[in-house]
């Protein structure tokens, strides 16, 4: 029976740093706890990611590559049904990555090249909202007056980059644990979306309902 190969050290010190980022928050985080969890010397650490930050933008390109093919997904948005799938996938990536929403600010603050990408991730999320409420409104499932398409689209990029800290706040200790990750993402999807009931379509609208009602029974 062949062996497989054991996994690259730098894959696996990734790994275990996003686990432990996700867990305790960045700033919770030392380079000598990341060593002791993988059971390695800090030099060896340190010969792979030689500081902290590197730890930090390795894990950072990950997620936004990740999300820039995401977000071309937007295009292929009708309905409401596809839209809840959206952003529930959305949302998916998000917490896979929560460590950089979790502690946004702190981490912009000390990262300048975070702080730039951010910057562009906003703009990119924008645009790609904005093209999910066009395919929406020319496929007749949303009617939403051009004037207003803007607004709504940044007040769903807010809930979207945000709602996790929402979470957090409420209960510090509990709410970004992985039991917790299913209605976490759940209640963020349904109220991203619920900021387009007022200009849905009857039939999408009654939908959207039918999806709220069955996330608040625990159906979906």
């Amino acid at each position: 029976m062949v062996k497989k190969a054991p996994r690259r050290t730098a894959e696996r010190i990734l790994e275990v740093t996003l686990v432990l980022f996700n867990r305790f928050g960045e700033p919770n985080v030392s380079t000598t706890l990341i060593s002791a969890e993988l059971n390695i010397s800090p030099g060896n650490l340190y010969y792979h990611y030689p500081a902290k930050d590197e730890l930090i933008n390795a894990l950072f390109d990950r997620f936004e590559r990740a999300l820039k093919e995401l977000l071309g997904a937007s295009d292929d948005v009708r309905n409401i049904e596809d839209a809840w799938f959206f952003f529930h996938t959305l949302f998916e990536l998000i917490w896979q990555y929560r460590f950089l929403y979790r502690d946004l600010n702190d981490l912009l603050s000390k990262n300048r090249r975070l702080e730039t990408h951010f910057q562009l991730i906003l703009k990119n999320k924008t645009r790609a909202v904005k093209a999910l409420l066009d395919g929406m409104r020319r496929h007749g499932a949303l009617q939403i007056d051009s004037r207003e398409l803007d607004a709504t689209a940044t007040s769903m990029v807010v809930v979207l980059t945000y709602w996790l800290s929402f979470e957090y706040v409420q209960d510090p200790r509990n709410a970004l644990e992985s039991q917790n990750a299913q209605n976490a993402l759940l209640r963020g999807a349904q109220h991203t979306l619920n900021l387009l009931a007022p200009y849905l379509e009857a039939g999408n609208r009654a939908h959207l309902l039918k999806l709220s009602d069955a996330y608040n029974k625990g159906n979906l």
